[in-house]
Parts: C-alpha cells; sequence; structure tokens
C-alpha cells in the first residue's frame, strides 16, 4: 500500500492540474443536481499553477500546492470530507485556514487534524470551534469540535505565513457574517478568499446571534475592495469567483440596504414592514427567501446597537 504523504506538490499538480484544468469553465455554484439523494462530483478550477479551487463539498474550498503539503482555505462539510481527499488525489494536507466557524467550512478540520494538519483560524473562530453553541434558527446545539478539529494557531488583527513561493496574508474582519470572519489573499497568486462575506448567488447570510450585522458586512466589503486589484480573483465561500468590479456592486447594493434598513429598524419597523416597503425592490437582485434575509437584517442592526451579546463564547 502506497503512503498518500510522499506525494506532494509534483504529484498534485502534475496528475491533478491537468485534470483540473479541463474543468476550468464549469462555473462554481457549490449546488447538486440530480435524483435525490445523489451527489454529483466536486467542480475544480486551476486558478494559478499551483492554486486550484475546489467547489461543491458543498461550498469552496481552495487547495495550495506547496512543498510540505496541501493549504486549504477551508475544509467543507463533514459529508463531504472523502470527495475532497479525492480531488486532492492523495496529497498530504499540511494547513487548514479557516474562513469562519460554520460546519460547512469546518466539517473536514477534525479528519486533516488528525491526519497531521495545522489548523490555523482567527481566535473567535478557535472559541466557536471549542465549544458547544445554539443555532436559535433551527432550536438545536451544535456540540464542539473533537480537539484534532480545532485551531491551534491562531490571531487577532493579522497572520502572514509562507508556503513555498506563496506568500498569505489573512486579516480579521470585524463582525460581517459572524465575529469571527477573515479574508486569506495569496498575494503572489492574487486570488483573495472572502467566505461567506460576498455572496454572489445565495442570498447573503447574518449570522446575528454570532455577531454578524449588515453594518460589518459593509464595512469588511469595504476592506476587500481596498486590497482587491483590478486583475484579483476573488473567491467566495459560495458561488463563483468574482471581480473587484462585481464585488464593488455587491458592496454597492450592501450599502444601500444597510441605509434604508438601518433608519426603518431605528423607527422600530419589523422584518415584515421592511418587507412590506419594499426595500429589496429598490436593488437589482433577487433573494430567494427575502423574508428571511430581513429578518436577519433586523435582528443584525437591534442586536449590534443593544449590544446584545448573543452566543458569547
Amino acid at each position: 500500500m502506497r503512503d498518500s504523504r510522499k506525494f506532494g506538490r509534483r504529484r498534485f499538480l502534475g496528475a491533478g492540474l491537468e485534470r483540473l484544468a479541463a474543468l476550468a469553465s464549469v462555473p462554481m455554484l457549490g449546488v447538486f443536481s440530480g435524483p435525490a439523494g445523489a451527489q454529483a462530483a466536486p467542480a475544480a478550477r486551476a486558478l494559478s499553477d499551483k492554486l486550484v479551487l475546489i467547489g461543491g463539498v458543498p461550498g469552496n474550498v481552495l487547495a495550495l500546492s506547496a512543498e510540505g503539503g496541501i493549504v486549504l482555505v477551508d475544509s467543507g462539510a463533514a459529508s463531504f470530507t472523502r470527495e475532497l481527499e479525492e480531488r486532492l488525489d492523495g496529497a498530504a494536507v499540511h494547513t487548514v485556514i479557516n474562513t469562519h466557524y460554520h460546519g460547512d467550512q469546518t466539517g473536514g478540520n477534525a479528519h486533516f487534524g488528525a491526519a497531521g494538519a495545522k489548523i490555523r483560524a482567527h481566535e473567535i473562530t478557535r472559541q466557536w470551534l471549542s465549544s458547544d453553541y445554539y443555532v436559535p434558527a433551527e432550536d438545536r446545539w451544535v456540540p464542539a469540535l473533537p480537539p484534532d478539529g480545532r485551531p491551534t494557531e491562531t490571531f487577532r488583527d493579522k497572520d502572514e505565513l509562507t508556503a513555498g513561493a506563496e506568500s498569505i496574508e489573512c486579516g480579521y474582519l470585524l463582525e460581517a457574517h459572524t465575529r469571527g470572519d477573515i479574508y486569506v489573499f495569496f498575494r503572489d497568486s492574487n486570488v483573495l478568499a472572502v467566505g461567506d462575506v460576498a455572496s454572489p448567488l445565495r442570498d447573503p447570510s447574518h449570522d446575528w446571534y454570532a455577531g454578524g450585522w449588515l453594518g460589518g458586512r459593509v464595512d469588511a466589503l469595504d476592506d476587500l475592495l481596498e486590497l482587491a486589484g483590478s486583475d484579483t480573483l476573488i473567491v467566495p465561500a459560495y458561488g463563483p469567483v468574482m471581480s473587484r468590479a462585481e464585488l464593488q456592486a455587491e458592496r454597492d447594493m450592501m450599502w444601500h440596504l444597510y441605509e434604508r434598513t438601518a433608519a426603518l429598524v431605528n423607527a422600530g419597523r419589523s422584518a415584515e414592514d421592511l418587507l412590506e416597503a419594499g426595500v429589496l425592490d429598490e436593488v437589482d437582485r433577487s433573494f430567494e427567501d427575502p423574508y428571511r434575509f430581513l429578518y436577519d437584517v433586523a435582528k443584525g442592526l437591534w442586536a449590534h446597537y443593544t449590544n446584545f451579546g448573543g452566543n458569547v463564547v
């Protein structure tokens, strides 16, 4: 039996990128189609000679091939770990960087951590993953990850690391989607991973019980726009790769919604009132669940302005 840890950068790039390049035109939708219970193979796209985007696990994961093993941005959901490993073609994972604590981005942590990978994240994400926490929208408790899945290397403001010839910068995005969001900027490849802070296809989500709110999202999008150049590839947690212009358009939409909803919520209006006022009709976007989006926006505004603690870990 072969030792998969011996198959590093050359195998991953040589054997893997030829196949991945053929899939470069496949849209990164993160959505499966077909019979109930069926799972399509995760789509993959080469973003550079060493960086691959793997979609559909259930969202996007970035895989950087470097000496010493693979660096992953997010680890997908636990139920997709086998599919993710198959895309990595036997290469060992050296480091996992989590953009935030949600299970569809951290579900593979325990598996890769038990195999020897280092887990890096914001300190607040480590706190979330090390504690049981409540999800009010689903009225359920989520247990803490086992020790192997918890971040062992954390930071508060910024973090920098080097993987082979790639310089990687991580930075805090305060209270945008959660209270522990970060970006991951592959400076040499000019690829910026932004987690769920940008959401080109799905309804933008605000985990208000964990500190996320619309004003924080707008601030985070401003920070990301300062980082991104005109040719930077911007990778959200779900959906296709974005350009800086597309990120700017999302920021402008969110700013308009922030101004409108903040004024109404401060005047005592409910999410239903916001919906009836037609605030979503003022932007060029369709929402799958308009009421739910506005409910979370209203809750997030209220929680922020009243210093509601929610799940404090």
